[in-house]
């Protein structure tokens, strides 16, 4: 079975499930009716439910972060690259590595998406440049990091492995980027 398969299936499975949550969440247009009646004001139970979505997506997302497709990476990667055993004993010790740094900036990342869940709605100009800045930042650290590890593993793989590998690697950090953004909301 083809590279292409054997990741697209899999991926395939996380996009669709990234497009249910973000129509899951996207509120729906009321049915159109003969006479148009203007909008109610929102009531004190509605503005509570939205807070209480708000509080349960920012869980959402630490457990996406530090669990769900992080947690499938692994499985992913294995089965995609396809080692020998001399390549499995050089890649792992290196890729962990690479997690536990890629974590660091993920705790960062879920420090700042927690601010901004609590602040979107009343979101000063200071606080969204600080916080545009900081994911600015972080992704430019994520790269770096990417790109350093890159190094590394060429050193113990072979580079088309390598960057297989990061290939692999882009593509679940995308995934993992898309099911978080599109339950963010935007800013007011």
């Amino acid at each position: 079975m083809s590279g292409h398969l054997r990741i697209g299936i899999p991926l395939g499975l996380a996009l669709v499930a990234c497009a249910q949550l973000a129509a899951a969440q996207t509120p729906k247009p009321a049915a159109a009716s003969q006479t148009a009646k203007p909008a109610a004001p929102a009531s004190s139970s509605q503005a509570n439910a939205l807070a209480d979505t708000r509080e349960r997506n920012l869980r959402a997302y630490v457990d996406l972060l530090r669990s769900d497709l992080r947690s499938q990476a692994v499985a992913i990667i294995a089965e995609v690259m396809n080692f020998s055993e001399q390549e499995d004993a050089k890649f792992w010790p290196v890729y962990r590595e690479f997690e536990a740094e890629l974590q660091k900036i993920n705790d960062e990342r879920l420090a700042g998406i927690e601010e901004y869940s609590k602040t979107y709605d009343k979101l000063t100009d200071a606080t969204a440049d600080r916080l545009a800045k900081m994911s600015l930042d972080l992704e430019a650290r994520r790269q770096a990091t990417k790109a350093k590890y890159y190094e590394k593993l060429k050193t113990v793989i072979s580079p088309k492995s390598a960057a297989r590998f990061l290939q692999v690697e882009n593509q679940i950090l995308l995934l993992l980027d898309l099911q978080i953004m599109s339950s963010l909301p935007i800013a007011e």
